[in-house]
């Protein structure tokens, strides 16, 4: 029996996927529990309708990932931190304190999206990135200055 895989199955077969399985494995197991359809006229025009519309979500989220790079890049944060001799920067600054700071500013970003290249540990204007989507990446400028 041909079936064509709407799911992952780990050790049979990958999302779109077309597999020979036995018949009774097909029909009792995968097609039973939704994970796969029998591989006829109907089950591939499933499948295209399905990868039409994560095309569809896709260029949204494209979209919106576009948008809020355009939003993020306009920020400018800045933290104020305690130096030493020289204007010696005390530690450093970190992602979940750029995701804070951003996040009091509107912005929900995960602080495992912030991508620091080099450490935020001397005064001064120091560019980072964000990660909003695989495909769509924003730089911000983070300022750091002497506290009062």
């Amino acid at each position: 029996m041909k079936v064509i895989f709407i799911k992952d199955v780990p050790g049979q077969g990958k999302k779109g996927e077309i597999k020979e399985v036995k018949a009774g494995y097909g029909q009792n197991y995968l097609i039973k529990n939704g994970y796969a359809v029998l591989a006829t006229k109907a089950g591939f025009e499933r499948l295209e309708q399905e990868k039409r519309e994560l095309e569809k979500i896709e260029i949204e989220e494209l979209k919106k990932a576009k948008e809020l790079k355009k939003e993020l890049e306009k920020v400018k944060l800045i933290f104020y931190v305690k130096t030493g001799e020289q204007n010696k920067v005390f530690g450093s600054i970190s992602p979940k304190q750029i995701a804070m700071k951003l996040k009091d500013q509107g912005f929900e970003i995960d602080r495992k999206k912030i991508i620091i290249k080099k450490q935020l540990s001397t005064l001064g204007s120091h560019s980072i990135l964000i990660e909003i989507h695989k495909q769509v990446i924003a730089t911000i400028k983070v300022s750091l200055e002497v506290e009062s």
